[in-house]
């Protein structure tokens, strides 16, 4: 039983061709692109969020071999994506900025290719190996979802910390005016209290 349960596992893990999280700068004026490449009925998970710059913003594509758009959105600060490959070949995805004229934006992405499960004719289907299956990928979007909820408290976190520098150099900003004001305040009725001496 145990050795069935180790193999049942190893071929679950070797179902999953790759997954991998990544970090990508986006400069103004510029796209960033990647590809996968990928056999026909393969399905193509990608997640991605803004994490830092302008509006938290890109524009996002994916394309199948012949180069046609199979995903589209623009302007979106995150998303999720699943596309099972109709056609064996390079799929294409893309994070664009070249909307922003000055300000780059930090993209973090996730991707996974999940190969579909292959019924070996010779053996009868067992429960256990569909459960574990399953659960594998459960494990994955449970996995996918706190690294977009990581990336989401970063976000906040930096908008937090960002407001509070503003905050702190504006209360600054207003007690130099009020220092300022009462010492020509003070200054002001001293001179209008002086008694002027006629010589």
């Amino acid at each position: 039983m145990l050795r069935k349960l180790a193999v049942l596992t190893f071929a679950l893990v070797a179902s999953i061709q790759s997954a991998a999280a990544f970090n990508v700068i986006v400069p103004a004026q510029e796209r960033r692109c990647f590809f996968e490449t990928l056999d026909k009925g393969d399905n193509l998970h990608i997640s991605f969020q803004v994490g830092e710059g302008g509006h938290l913003d890109v524009d996002f594509w994916i394309t199948d071999p012949t180069e046609s758009l199979v995903e589209d959105a623009r302007k979106s600060a995150s998303a999720t994506y699943n596309h099972v490959a109709t056609q064996k070949g390079k799929y294409e995805y893309c994070f664009s900025n070249t909307f922003s004229t000055l300000t780059e934006k930090t993209v973090g992405f996730n991707v996974l290719v999940m190969k579909p499960h292959k019924e070996d004719p010779t053996h009868k289907s067992d429960p256990l190996d569909n459960e574990i299956r399953e659960l594998a990928a459960g494990i994955e979007e449970i996995k996918n979802e706190q690294e977009y909820t990581m990336a989401r408290e970063r976000t906040h976190r930096n908008t937090a910390e960002s407001t509070n520098s503003r905050v702190v150099w504006w209360s600054l900003f207003q007690s130099g005016i009020l220092f300022l004001v009462c010492v020509f305040q003070i200054t002001y009725l001293k001179r209008f209290f002086e008694v002027k001496r006629v010589v």
